[in-house]
């Protein structure tokens, strides 16, 4: 324990919030590209990846809008790139593994079951949109499910799976788990597994220190030592789930994708801050963050030169 290290994971603008709410919100690609190089700098082993459309900022998950930046992080920095499956709610499971499925990268995300995604409550704070679709996205969070059914997952395994691609495992409940132990059970994903739990999303679970200390020791019983833990806390959760995790042996992700503040009513300027407070955090608690180089050797991962951008 005195001697690991910890992984930080940057994602860097996601799909959860839009444009109007933060001018810091990367989304052209080059805003991206300097974003997720930046959090690497800050100390981020891996930056984790969504793209936008750069006039309106909505997401997009066509490869063609992933390019420009891919190939601008790679060349600039040895940082773990990992691409989402996720893309948006709004999305179909094909649109959406397109991108992984293409590029082949180290890591890809991958999210472990349906679920309500309510993003409205956002309308209490924001009232004024700069693009067209920002409201209705939000507003439709109400009645909208994100789709990931037991066939879309397995849909994304397959589709990735000849790529040697590893997957960060998004669990937004305890039933996720238990579905990734599903998967590992008929041998179509195998360990080690990199479980990232998302704590204080509008229908999966909260943030409390109970239900952060009940996800991680469901995933020990279930997974045991073939796994590894990492975590994020919503909007004002991020910096107290990080603490909480980092001191029950988890690694941390943070990212303008999962809050746009740095502290109470605080705007965070750049990626880079988040990375730089979550690295207070890990090392004022006694541990020493993890190099890209470590992060690979830790999760098994394939290498920068095996994929395909």
């Amino acid at each position: 324990m005195a001697n690991r290290k910890i992984i930080i994971t940057c994602a860097v603008t996601g799909a959860i919030h839009t444009p109007s709410m933060s001018p810091y919100l990367p989304v052209t690609p080059e805003e991206i590209a300097e974003a997720a190089i930046g959090a690497a700098d800050a100390g981020a082993a891996i930056v984790h990846l969504h793209a936008r459309d750069p006039r309106t900022g909505k997401p997009d998950q066509a490869p063609a809008a992933f390019s420009p930046f891919l190939s601008v992080i790679k060349q600039r920095s040895d940082v773990v790139i990992n691409i989402t499956t996720g893309g948006a709610p709004t999305m179909g499971v094909e649109e959406r593994v397109s991108p992984a499925a293409h590029f082949k990268p180290e890591v890809a995300s991958l999210n472990m079951g349906s679920m309500n995604f309510g993003l409205y409550p956002m309308l209490n704070r924001f009232k004024e949109f700069k693009h067209d679709w920002e409201r209705p996205y939000l507003e439709g969070s109400k009645d909208r499910i994100f789709r990931n059914t037991f066939a879309d997952i397995e849909f994304i395994l397959s589709s990735c799976a000849e790529n040697g691609t590893r997957f960060e495992i998004e669990c937004y409940d305890i039933g996720h788990l238990y579905t990734l132990a599903h998967f590992a059970d008929r041998g179509i994903i195998k360990p080690p597994f990199f479980v990232q739990s998302v704590f204080g999303i509008l229908g999966g679970i909260g943030a409390h220190p109970e239900d952060v200390a009940h996800m991680k020791r469901t995933a020990d019983r279930l997974f045991g030592n073939q796994y590894s833990w990492s975590v994020l806390g919503a909007g004002r959760n991020q910096l107290q789930v990080a603490a909480m995790a980092v001191a029950m042996g988890g690694n941390v992700r943070v990212g303008l994708e999962d809050s746009l503040w740095i502290g109470p009513g605080q705007l965070a300027k750049t990626n880079a801050d988040q990375v730089r407070a979550a690295r207070q955090i890990i090392e004022g608690l006694g541990y020493e963050i993890a190099t890209p180089a470590e992060a690979r050797e830790h999760l098994q991962l394939k290498g920068g030169d095996r994929v395909g951008f």
